[in-house]
């Protein structure tokens, strides 16, 4: 264990460091992890200004919301179920699933991404930044309870932080 004082590796489970003296009583104790106040990553994803979501319907034909990604500019869409989300189809979708089959998926749910990790629309974009690196994603639905209000993107993170740091 390291003194906080001196930095000496002392024995686990020492009350005094060896080489200062001072009490390391506490300094095992589990402490809760700090929160990210930061005006650069503690900013809630309300300040972002995400987008709010493109949706389509889990029914919908594949080819023909391909093309409707294309011509509305969109990269990524809310697919929802009686009106709730039940995935999230992205362009990595459409090269990775679609694109060069044989015959296309009939509808988005044969195709989309289930259970998409979510984010709340109160979480720091620190958390958003770790659910992106951590499961390789460049597009994450903000929920607001069962609503889905936005979809926060790597770009928008990066442009958040590219405007806070020039």
């Amino acid at each position: 264990m390291l003194c906080p004082v001196c930095g000496f590796d002392n024995y686990v489970g020492e009350d005094l460091c060896g080489n200062c003296g001072a009490d390391l009583t506490a300094s095992d104790t589990p402490e809760a992890a700090t929160s990210f106040t930061g005006r650069l990553l503690g900013t809630h994803l309300d300040d972002l200004g995400a987008p709010e979501p493109v949706t389509a319907d889990a029914g919908d034909d594949v080819a023909e919301t391909i093309v409707r990604m294309r011509r509305d500019g969109t990269d990524c869409l809310l697919v929802l179920e009686a009106g709730r989300l039940v995935g999230i189809f992205t362009d990595r979708d459409a090269i990775l699933k679609v694109a060069g089959r044989a015959g296309l998926p009939p509808t988005l749910r044969d195709v989309m991404t289930t259970d998409p990790v979510v984010l709340r629309r109160d979480d720091p974009i620190a958390v958003a930044i770790h659910k992106m690196a951590v499961g390789g994603f460049r597009h994450v639905p903000v929920m607001d309870g069962d609503r889905a209000v936005a979809v926060v993107s790597a770009r928008d993170v990066f442009r958040h932080i590219a405007t806070r740091l020039g």
